[in-house]
């Protein structure tokens, strides 16, 4: 991977049960700058964040001073083994033994510092999940979600397709053929899904309520009742199905929209670009265009933190009386 000379890149790998490891790719300059902890969506893994040539995200923050952590949950990526139809695995492993283990390394490796954390797409709907019910105590300053929904309501023959047909009805005879989702050679994706997470996936896609898949806990009434850190919601003016900006600002009102800002990313905003669902991360401009307010927003919140240090906190509200 070409990065710029001052940059460095490694392999972190983590083990998480007798059989599976995770994948933790590090980009920094010396190892230094505050810890930013990134997560891939469905049927991704975390090269979404990086390229091959050393572009990307990733890099581009390491670039800024920050020390960054992109994951590959289970299965995806370098995490091994890869996804198979033997695999048992599904999104409840991957928010209380999965999230664990990565908040665990990057905090051996930087301390017990707060974190900033970023998503594309269905990851950040995990975060969410993960801060409404941790397993681990984190502390996250800020966050940053591209094209993140939780829901997926809008019509249209684009989404028919896309969902109704590839993510329903072909994606569901292929599972049940082969006892997973393979993605990428069914050219829907960059990685493969197991049974279970795509069941999962497509339950929290459909229901109106946003409850646990075991124990009906309600993420939205605890979110709502937690100060989450300030997040920040970035949708593509030409994403019409899987990050609409409708659907991301439900997901922003479902959380609860106080301390959070809604950025819609197109040309009619001033950006170069009317971006999509994927070059929203990917684009060559996207480190002129809108990169720079992400960091503005981690930077605006660093600021704030050494000011006001409980404004990062992830902690229930009390009722006052």
């Amino acid at each position: 991977m070409a990065l710029q000379p001052d940059i460095t890149a490694e392999s972190i790998f983590i083990p998480v049960t007798e059989k599976d490891t995770l994948h933790l790719r590090r980009f920094s300059q010396q190892q230094q700058g505050a810890p930013v902890f990134l997560v891939h969506g469905s049927i991704e893994n975390g090269r979404i964040f990086y390229s091959n040539s050393g572009k990307g995200f990733a890099p581009y923050l390491a670039q800024q001073g920050y020390d960054v952590f992109v994951a590959d949950l289970r299965g995806r990526g370098q995490s091994t083994p890869a996804i198979s139809g033997k695999s048992k695995f599904g999104l409840t492993e991957t928010l209380q033994e999965d999230f664990p283990a990565f908040i665990n390394k990057i905090k051996e490796l930087k301390g017990d510092v707060p974190q900033l954390w970023g998503a594309h797409s269905w990851g950040g709907v995990l975060m969410l999940a993960y801060l409404a019910r941790p397993v681990v105590p984190v502390e996250v300053q800020s966050m940053a979600f591209f094209a993140t929904k939780r829901r997926i309501s809008v019509q249209s023959l684009q989404r028919f397709f896309m969902i109704d047909v590839m993510w329903n009805l072909v994606a569901n005879i292929a599972v049940a053929t082969t006892g997973a989702l393979y993605a990428k050679k069914l050219k829907m994706g960059s990685d493969s899904e197991t049974r279970l997470t795509h069941s999962q996936t497509n339950e929290w896609v459909e229901q109106r309520r946003w409850l646990d898949w075991n124990d009906n806990f309600d993420y939205a009434a605890a979110l709502r009742n937690m100060q989450l850190p300030p997040i920040l919601y970035l949708a593509g003016a030409n994403d019409k199905v899987l990050g609409h900006p409708e659907d991301v600002q439900r997901l922003r009102q479902e959380a609860g929209a106080s301390g959070s800002e809604f950025r819609l990313l197109g040309k009619e905003a001033g950006y170069k670009h009317d971006y999509g669902h994927i070059d929203i991360l990917t684009h060559p401009d996207a480190p002129e265009d809108h990169f720079p307010e992400v960091v503005a927003w981690f930077k605006m919140r660093e600021t704030m933190q050494l000011f006001r240090p409980q404004m990062g906190q992830v902690k229930r509200r009390t009722n006052l009386t």
